[in-house]
Parts: C-alpha cells; sequence; structure tokens
C-alpha cells in the first residue's frame, strides 16, 4: 500500500496531531487569555475527526498504513466515533467548572487532543509496537489531566496514584508484550497468531496473562480496580466524565482487538480470565458502591460495575458477543457522561460542589428538573426497562446464552440486582428525603445541553436507535472477525 494511502488512513490522527502542535503553540504565545478559544478549535478539530473518521467507513472494509502497523477498518471506525463523540462532550462542560476555580488554561484542551490521539492509535493498532506507543500517548496525558487543578490537593493526589499504579501497569504491559514477542518472534497481530496457532508455550501463555492483567487495570476491571474510587474522586469533574467514557472504549476496544486478533486462536486461554474479571467486577463493583456517600467513588464502583457487564460480551467470543460490547459501550458513553455532568451542576451559588447523598436529599424540590434527569441516568444505568441501559445488559446476556454460556448469563443477572440498590438510593434520597444543604446553583446553557442530549439517547426513545446502532455494531464486529 502506498505512503500516500497511509497518510489518508491515518488522517484523524493526523489532523489532530497538528492540531494540538498549533493550539499548543498559541497557548504559549497568547496564555491563559486563549483557553475559551482553544477549546472552541479543539472541539471544532474533534468534529472533523469524527466526520473524517466516519467516512472511512465503508460497511468494514479494512484498510492496512504503515506496512500492517495500523488498520482502519469498521471495528476502529465505530470505537473512534465513540471516543471522539464523548471527548467533545467533555470539553464543552469544561470551561465553566475551572472558570469557578481560576484553574482553565489551554493546556487542558491540548492535552485532550493528544489524549484522543493516542486512544486511536490504540483502537487501530495491528502491531504490539503501535498498539503500546498510542497507550503511552494517551495515559501520559491522562495523568496531566488528573492532576489538572493543582491547586487541589485532592486532584494532585489522584495524579500521582493515578501516574505510579499506571506506570505498574505500563510495565506490566510491556513485560508480557516481551515474552510475547519472544515465544512468537514477532510484533505483528497476524504473526503473533499464527506462531500461537502453531505453537503455544506456558511462556505465551505467561506473555497473554501480563498483556491481558495490564490492560485490564486501564479499563479499571478487578483485581486491577483499586486506582478508580480515588482517582475518580480526586481528579476534576470533567476529568472524571472523561476518564470514565472515552479512553475506557478505547481500552476496550483494544482489549477486543487484542483477544481476537493475535490471541484469537487460543480463546481457551484468555476466555477464563475474561470470565473471571466480568463476575468479580460485577460483584465487586456492586457491593463496593454500597456504602458509598460521596457521589463520584459511588460512579467509580459503578463504572467498574458496568465494565463487567461489557466483559460478558467479549467472554462469548463470538461476533454477536463482539456486536453486544459495541452496543453497550454506546449506550454507557452517553449515561456516563450524562451522570457526571448532572454532578457537575450539582454546585451551590459559591461553587462548591455537592457531592454527598446528604447535599442532594430533597433535590427533587430544590432543582426538579434536574432530579429528573438523574432518575433517567440511574434507572438506565441499573438496567431498568424501558430505558435504553436496559437493551445493552440484554444484548450482552443474549451473546452469552447464544454461545452456551447461560450460567455466566445467569450469574450477571443475579448480580446486577445488587447494583440496582445504590441506583435506586439516588431516587429514594432526591424525591423522598427533605432537602438538607443548598439549593444548586444554576447551571449554564452548555451543561443543560448536554445533559438533554444524553437523557435523550438513553430514554424510551434511543430504542428508535437499536436497527441503525444494531447494523452498525454488527459491521464492526464482522470487520474484526475477518480481520482477523
Amino acid at each position: 500500500m502506498s505512503y500516500a494511502t497511509s497518510l489518508y488512513l491515518t488522517g484523524a490522527e493526523i489532523g489532530l496531531s497538528v492540531s494540538g502542535l498549533v493550539l499548543l503553540l498559541v497557548t504559549a504565545w497568547m496564555g491563559e487569555k486563549a483557553g475559551r478559544g482553544i477549546t472552541i478549535a479543539a472541539v471544532a478539530a474533534l468534529f472533523g475527526a469524527l466526520f473524517f473518521n466516519v467516512s472511512l467507513f465503508d460497511g468494514g472494509a479494512a484498510g492496512v498504513a504503515f506496512g500492517g502497523l495500523f488498520l482502519a477498518d469498521g471495528f476502529a471506525v465505530f470505537a473512534k466515533s465513540l471516543v471522539y463523540i464523548a471527548t467533545i462532550a467533555c470539553l464543552i462542560v469544561a470551561p465553566r467548572y475551572f472558570n469557578g476555580h481560576a484553574e482553565y488554561r489551554g493546556e487542558y484542551p491540548v492535552l485532550m487532543l493528544f489524549n484522543a490521539v493516542g486512544m486511536g492509535m490504540m483502537v487501530s493498532a495491528t502491531d504490539l509496537m503501535t498498539l503500546y506507543i498510542g497507550l503511552e500517548m494517551s495515559s501520559l496525558s491522562s495523568y496531566v489531566l488528573a492532576s489538572f487543578a493543582r491547586r487541589n490537593e485532592k486532584s494532585s493526589e489522584a495524579g500521582l496514584k493515578y501516574f505510579v499504579l499506571g506506570g505498574l501497569a505500563s510495565g506490566i504491559i510491556l513485560y508480557g508484550v516481551s515474552l510475547v514477542y519472544g515465544f512468537s518472534g514477532t510484533t505483528s497481530y497476524d504473526g503473533i497468531r499464527a506462531a500461537f496457532t502453531a505453537d503455544f508455550s506456558t511462556g505465551a501463555m505467561f506473555g497473554v496473562v501480563f498483556v491481558l492483567a495490564g490492560v485490564a487495570f486501564k479499563i479499571a476491571a478487578v483485581p486491577f480496580h483499586m486506582w478508580t474510587p480515588d482517582v475518580y474522586e480526586g481528579a476534576p469533574t470533567p476529568v472524571t466524565a472523561f476518564f470514565a467514557s472515552a479512553p475506557k472504549v478505547a481500552a476496550v476496544a483494544m482489549l477486543v482487538r487484542l483477544a481476537t486478533g493475535p490471541f484469537g486462536g487460543q480463546v481457551e486461554a484468555w476466555q477464563q480470565i475474561v470470565i473471571f474479571a466480568a463476575l468479580a467486577s460485577i460483584v465487586v463493583g456492586a457491593l463496593g458502591a454500597i456504602g458509598q456517600q460521596n457521589l463520584k467513588r459511588l460512579l467509580a464502583y459503578s463504572s467498574i460495575n458496568n465494565v463487567g457487564f461489557i466483559l460478558i460480551g467479549l467472554a462469548a467470543a463470538t461476533p454477536e458477543g463482539i456486536s453486544g460490547v459495541m452496543v453497550y459501550l454506546s449506550i454507557y458513553v452517553f449515561m456516563t457522561i450524562g451522570s457526571f455532568v448532572a454532578l457537575l451542576m450539582l454546585r451551590d451559588a459559591e461553587g462548591n460542589a455537592l457531592s454527598t447523598f446528604d447535599d442532594i436529599s430533597g433535590l427533587s424540590t430544590t432543582s426538579p428538573a434536574l432530579a429528573w434527569c438523574l432518575l433517567a441516568l440511574m434507572f438506565s444505568l441499573a438496567g431498568i426497562p424501558p430505558l435504553f441501559g436496559f437493551w445493552g445488559k440484554f444484548v450482552v446476556f443474549q451473546a452469552a446464552v447464544q454461545a452456551d454460556m447461560i450460567a455466566l448469563a445467569a450469574i450477571g443477572i443475579a448480580a446486577s440486582v445488587i447494583g440496582a440498590f445504590y441506583y435506586i438510593k439516588f431516587i429514594k434520597v432526591m424525591f423522598f428525603d427533605e432537602p438538607k444543604g443548598a439549593a444548586p446553583a444554576k447551571a449554564p446553557v452548555s451543561h443543560w445541553g448536554v445533559l438533554a442530549l444524553s437523557v435523550a439517547v438513553i430514554s424510551p426513545l434511543g430504542y428508535l436507535l437499536t436497527p441503525w446502532l444494531g447494523n452498525l455494531a454488527d459491521a464492526a464486529a464482522q470487520a474484526l472477525f475477518y480481520a482477523a
């Protein structure tokens, strides 16, 4: 394939990289006053990348760039579209949050752009070297974003914890990559698959386990979830919303491509690991959230819980299972962003966060519209019909049943009932308790816009999208298995 074609297929990443570099220079020249303008330019760049990315979708046919290092197929287009949408939403709501703390600077949207470049590389990687470069590019900017509110001790602590534990996870992945390379003789996904199909030794098995363990950290799957509550609580809320959506989509997509690509010939080698991580994440996420009083920590455990449901689709190891994963991720992005934007809007007149259940008691009387939006989001996260979150759980459980993993589906369904408790606790506190704290201050239009869109998607209206979304997810899954 020609060099020009390779440049075209990586056009979204190149465009975002150039935009990030130009905006970084503008930030250096113009200082803090340019923050708002740079944010608008960054959102425009992400919209451009989104439209360019969608234009590459041609029914799932693959385009290989740079000699097999990068793959632009239907699966990559689907996952990267979700990444760009989530990043745009998180950028839109960020400036007003930071303006209240005199913290917002032009470097913030620049870091988001570079993070999006790294996530795009993770999703499209077909070589372990490309994967690691994309992973580190995303991770390094995430460490800075977590500690962006530098005058806030919790934010600094969150950034430090994320950096230390993220560095450990990166080391685990790199060690696994070295083992995989040593026992296969190549870093190419196709070469690894061929080598492991012919000879899958104990050493190769250790390599697969180490790679999966490192990726499990990135998606906050049990038992590598310990960083999530502290980082989600300490990071600025727009950053937390970003961590819970875009990087999680990219990491899950990277895991799916690894499992079905280079490790696809040895499904039994990773399937049991994924099943354990799925069930453990569902149970630990649900039980860990029950005793939480801080709303961001509760949603951190909720994200761990949701990763468990996503992994059930992967455990099925079928096109239907991967399609279910993509459908779940699509719905999850809107549920998560909507939930964290709602928390972002829970601020008093002085700009202090209303961060506990006591703070939102009686919210239905002090801010009825926000309370009803949160009710819809919590019921959707719990998977209660007719809200769209139910459909996400339904498709992954259906895929598990079709793969004769009935016990896994049954345990997942039973464990999901536990999670309903803390979601319903939101409704009980907001609608049945007396107000104890200050009423939330008036939120900006941008926040209401993102929240309204999220609620509209996860409402029963979302079911109108199921034929379109299902077809896209099926095409993405088929492209993945075709490429494998």
